[in-house]
């Protein structure tokens, strides 16, 4: 059973370092795609107007 530990341990020690150590490329497109949706405005509207009244209020 130790040696299953270990061996487990070791495994995820591997992955984790290939994920950090190996360069990802992100895809330009994609990437592109996200910055210009998150630099772009958000439309905001009144939506107080919706809300029910109070419990117990009368309007």
């Amino acid at each position: 059973m130790p040696y299953l530990f270990g061996l487990l341990v070791l495994a995820n020690a591997l992955v984790l370092g290939y994920y950090i150590f190996v360069p990802q490329h992100p895809d330009s497109a994609s990437l592109e795609a996200t910055q210009s949706a998150i630099t772009k405005p958000i439309e905001v509207s009144y939506t107080s107007a919706h809300v029910p009244p109070l419990i117990g209020t009368k309007k």
